[in-house]
Parts: structure tokens; sequence; C-alpha cells
């Protein structure tokens, strides 16, 4: 259950710091992407891959200073457990359940300059953001299709439309530190969405394999470890906009290292019927842990 509207007053406080979050990510996004532009014009590649930790570091700057103000202007408590040995040059598969999207602001907030900068899926649609959009292209975010069952259905040449583009992202992975950031349920969860797909967990919605199992492949032996990430509201499902006014007392994250499975490298998740159903069960058991770890999280 979501927290309570907003009150007038509660905007007179919001409306400033919306104010310097908008200028802050000016402040970043400008030279970013006139960086991005002197990349795309050197006709060298050796260049070019010289301009990435300068592209990452106005990101990470721009973490810094957002996350900066969220221990500024508001009092939520951020507690973090768990046992996994984080490195700045790793290479990190990273799975979350997803509930908000202050979801996304917790993950970088916690994870900001410890691991390298994390990169998500986004949909194609998102490139048309104002600024962010250009941004995530720059920062070489991929932008998938994200098609639906019954669209791929009728037009497989989508969902092999989709592999590619996982697979061209994962390939200019390899060869660079990189933290892969999956929402497994796919979208936000709601009462709504538990109830229409039956699901089988208290406080999550079913996990879709394919784009782990996907990322697993393309990635390869590179990948050195899962970082299984658990977020919990004790307050309730907030909005970004109750993280702004201060409505949000306490985010608990846990997080847990998990080893690649030896069984789950290099099978074929779509042709393979006896290796899809051995990864879906593998992925069934973690959602299974996550499930009773919000349970934990929550009490």
């Amino acid at each position: 259950m979501g927290l309570m509207p907003v009150s007038f007053m509660v905007w007179l406080r919001v409306v400033p710091i919306l104010l310097l979050i908008v200028a802050n990510t000016l402040m970043h996004a400008l030279p970013l992407l006139a960086m991005a532009l002197f990349k795309a014009i050197l006709p060298f590649e050796r260049a070019r891959r010289a301009c990435n930790p300068v592209l990452t570091g106005f990101a990470e700057n721009w973490i810094a200073v957002n996350s900066a103000m969220i221990d500024g202007f508001t009092r939520t408590r951020f507690d973090v457990s768990g046992d996994a040995t984080l490195q700045r040059d790793g290479h990190y598969l990273v799975l979350a359940n997803h509930q908000s999207g202050v979801d996304i602001l917790v993950l970088q907030k916690v994870f900001n300059r410890r691991i390298p900068f994390l990169r998500f899926f986004l949909k194609r649609q998102l490139f048309w953001v104002p600024v962010l959009g250009l941004c995530w292209w720059a920062l070489d975010f991929p932008f998938m299709g994200r098609y639906s069952h019954r669209q791929v259905a009728k037009h497989p040449e989508l969902g092999k439309r989709d592999m590619e583009a996982t697979r061209r992202a994962c390939e200019k992975f390899r060869a660079v530190p990189v933290a892969i950031m999956n929402f497994v349920e796919g979208t936000r969860i709601t009462p709504e969405k538990q109830a229409a797909q039956l699901s089988p967990y208290r406080h999550l919605l079913k996990p879709k394999s394919g784009g782990v199992a996907f990322v697993i492949d393309a990635m390869g032996d590179s990948l050195h470890a899962i970082l299984d990430v658990t977020i919990a509201y004790p307050g309730g499902r907030p909005s970004i906009l109750d993280l702004i006014a201060g409505r949000i007392p306490e985010v608990r994250v846990a997080i847990r290292e998990r080893p690649i499975p030896d069984a789950l490298a290099g099978g074929n998740y779509q042709e393979d019927r006896a290796f899809r159903a051995r990864f879906q069960q593998w992925m069934n058991g973690v959602w299974e842990e996550k499930d009773d770890e919000i349970a934990r999280l929550l009490s």
C-alpha cells in the first residue's frame, strides 16, 4: 500500500528540492553530452575508449550529489546489510525486486563508486526522455523493445531483435568493468498485478528468467558474480515524491553475492527446453529466498 497524498505545505518544501535536482541534472548532463559528442567524432577506437571513464565520472558525480541531497533534505535511514565483497573493477549482474521508482535511487546510492557504474536495460521509448535519454545513450545503456509475449508470438523476429540487442550490449561490456542491472519481475509490483498472474509469492511478482539467462550467456566467463539485492520499505511502498518530501522513514537493503552456477553457463535458454526448465527452477528458488528475505526485512 502506498503512502498518503502530499499536502500543500509539503509542496512548498518539495518544489525547491525539485529545482535543485533539475539544476544538478543539467550541470552534469551538459558536459557529459559534450564529451559524448567529442567521443563520437574521434577516429580511433582506443581514443574513444579513453573517453569512457570521463563519461562515467560525470554520471557518478551526478549520483553522488543526488545522494547527498537525499541525506541532507530527508530523514530517511538506509539500513544496508549483506555478505558481498564489492569491487570497483568487477563484472556484476545485479538482480533486484521492483516496487517503486525509488528503487533506482536506492540502488545508485548504495552502489555508487563501490562497484562499476550501474547500467540498465531500458525501454526504447525512454530514449526520447528530455536530456536523460541522450545521457543514457551516451553512457551505453542498452535500449530494448520490451515486447509482450503476445507480440513475440505473432512476430518472432521481435524477440530475436531484443536478444541481438542484448548480445551487442554485452559484447561491449565484456572489455570494461560493468554492473548490469536487471529488475527480474519486469515491472513494478502492485496488488492487481500479483492477482492477475496468480503470483505464489507474498511480496513479489513471478520472475522473468529470459533476460537473466541471455546476459549470463552473452557475458560468458567475464561475469564473476551475481549481486542479489532485496529492497524493503517498512513504511509502505513509496513514490519518488514521497522521498523528496521526507516521508520515507527507512529503507532496508540486503545484498547477497551469488556465484553463477556452472550448470547455468553456456546453455541455450531459447531452444533447449531442459536447460530452460533448470534455469527457471534456479530462478524460482532465488525468488523464494527473496520473498522470505523481504518478510524478514519488514518484520
